[in-house]
């Protein structure tokens, strides 16, 4: 199970805020060899709570952890935000230019009718393959009207016309948007590219392909932690007393709290979550009511 944690001390303040692949690995190995994190024995030494977010994705970790970071930096953590470069996927469908890229956020002003913005999403080099993988599938670039010398070259021997430039877009909108069937649809064409070329013995156009693979997924997984909206909203989960709230301000998922509460005082509170994140409002309180059990 993805997700983020946090180390409080006997006072209730926050020493530590981290992310995980595997929550109860990671947080387990803090009360054992600490290997590479030794200088972090002190703060281990202080710690009295462990709460916990549990994510739909790895992604979606990345991004709660950055955006609780940001907002504050807990005396034990070292840098706010994180490593990953946040950037967002751009798609120009303008007949005359069609194409895909990857820009730093904030998002740039698009043509009308003519652009979409897909994101945001962190780790520009993972972002590029993806785009690398969507186009290798779909060549949109080449559907390009106008196109001369060896672009077109290239076009024919893709066997790509204008006439594909429709299709290219829907598809390749669909999957940024995370829709299963388009996703497949692009992840099953990569992985028959993949076996072409191991088949043909080409074994680092393969190792390519896989990467691009892995990051689609990165981009095309659950995450609601951050969006280009500017949504402002609160959603709450309570279990066994316990209320668990996530405020969402210009789109990002930005603070995280928790506290008892008696269930009849939480129920205006409950109401007023958005339907599309009450399971995972309620899906976190129950993990925080079991840890305050633990």
């Amino acid at each position: 199970m993805p997700g983020v944690y946090r180390f409080l001390d006997a006072a209730g303040g926050v020493l530590y805020i981290g992310r995980a692949t595997t929550l109860r690995s990671r947080v387990a190995s803090y009360w054992s060899d600490l290997r590479g994190r030794a200088h972090l024995a002190p703060m281990v030494a202080q710690v009295a709570r462990v709460q916990a977010v549990a994510c739909d994705s790895a992604h979606e970790a990345a991004w709660l952890e950055r955006n609780l970071l940001n907002a504050e930096l807990p005396p034990w953590n070292r840098t706010k935000g994180g490593q990953e470069v946040p950037v967002c996927i751009v798609m120009d469908s303008r007949p005359t230019s069609p194409r895909l890229s990857v820009v730093h956020l904030p998002a740039p002003e698009l043509p009308a009718g003519h652009g979409q913005c897909f994101g945001p999403y962190l780790g520009g080099r993972r972002v590029r393959q993806a785009v690398k993988g969507l186009s290798r599938c779909m060549p949109l670039a080449y559907t390009a009207d106008g196109l001369r010398g060896a672009d077109l070259d290239i076009a024919r021997a893709r066997r790509v016309t204008q006439a594909d430039r429709p299709d290219f877009v829907a598809v390749i909108s669909a999957a940024l948007r995370r829709d299963p069937e388009a996703v497949e649809r692009v992840r099953i064409r990569l992985e028959q590219l993949r076996e072409r070329a191991a088949q043909a013995l080409a074994f680092e156009l393969a190792a390519r392909i896989t990467e691009e693979i892995q990051a689609l997924e990165w981009v095309t997984c659950p995450q609601r932690a951050s969006s280009l909206t500017r949504e402002e909203f609160t959603a709450c989960g309570c279990s066994a007393g316990i209320l668990v709230s996530f405020e969402v301000r210009d789109g990002r998922l930005s603070a995280w709290t928790q506290a008892r509460c008696p269930e009849a005082d939480a129920a205006l509170r409950l109401a007023r979550t958005p339907a599309d994140w009450a399971g995972f409002a309620q899906r976190n309180s129950e993990l925080a009511a079991a840890l305050e059990g633990a």
